[in-house]
């Protein structure tokens, strides 16, 4: 291996400079992950008791460093306890990222195809979404892209129904019984209502937004899906993907980018994966 530069005793090659890169990246990744969360707080505290036992240790105190080192001693499954929503999130994200979950290498195939996407319409949506806002209705919509969202969906009434904006303004009514909650739409059917969403511990997030708006948050940083809020106090509509949230949208940017992320972005990955022919 091909030596770089030394320092002191130590020899630097490219595959350690490689190395560090990675490293750094993973650790870039991860504080972006729990940034903003608990999960700091709960990794400072343990630190602190990592870095007392080190000093108990060394100052000889032995009731002290048995105490400490039996808690130490299980470190690990701490760790997997006390982090496990925010190790799913990272390996949720890696899955989301990964070029087998978009089915990017048979995109080109034709059986591979689906007939769903010729019938497309975002119009019953919108049109839900508008009146809705208008009287002030609040109103959690699902938009599942490559995940089915089973597990959330399962959470709450199944229905297995065509999209529809008077179906979609019943299920929000405020007397309904499956008003609380999220509408799950996959492969353009209602697959499910009154919906349990995860709700994000993100502390960046602004104070005026409710409960509402946390769920969406909280699903799309854990899933490939689109959410549509409806605010119940401000009747203003908002778009979530990916973790960001685009608020107080008028219906016609609210069609832009639903346009923009279910339909340009594919067709864009398409182009890219099908070679064209001269």
């Amino acid at each position: 291996m091909r030596l770089l530069f030394t320092i002191g005793f130590l020899q630097i090659t490219w595959v350690d400079v490689i190395d560090i890169c990675l490293v750094s990246y993973l650790l870039y990744q991860l504080y972006k992950l729990v940034r903003g969360s608990v999960a700091v707080k709960v990794f400072l505290g343990f630190l602190s008791i990592y870095f007392s036992f080190l000093l108990v240790k060394a100052a000889g105190m032995r009731l002290l460093t048995q105490i400490l080192g039996q808690f130490m001693g299980v470190g690990v499954i701490a760790l997997l306890i006390l982090f496990q929503q925010e190790i799913r999130k990272f390996l949720l994200l890696i899955g989301k990222t990964t070029a087998f979950n978009n089915d990017t290498l048979f995109r080109a195939f034709p059986w591979r195809r689906s007939s769903v996407e010729k019938s497309l319409n975002i119009t019953p949506i919108l049109e839900a979404v508008k009146n809705m806002a208008a009287a002030h209705v609040g109103a959690l919509i699902v938009i599942a892209q490559d995940s089915d969202l089973k597990f959330y969906a399962e959470s709450g009434d199944e229905l297995d129904a065509v999209v529809s904006k008077r179906l979609l303004l019943s299920i929000f009514n405020k007397y309904s019984p499956m008003h609380d909650g999220a509408v799950i739409i996959h492969k353009w059917r209602i697959q499910a209502a009154r919906c349990i969403l995860p709700v994000s511990e993100n502390d960046e997030i602004p104070a005026a937004f409710g409960l509402r708006h946390r769920a969406a948050i909280g699903l799309s940083e854990v899933a490939d899906a689109i959410v549509l809020v409806v605010s119940e106090e401000t009747g203003q509509i908002s778009l979530v993907r990916s973790g960001e949230l685009l608020h107080n949208l008028s219906t016609q940017e609210l069609r832009s980018k639903l346009n923009l992320y279910l339909f340009e972005e594919d067709e864009m990955e398409k182009k890219e994966v099908t070679p064209e022919v001269a």
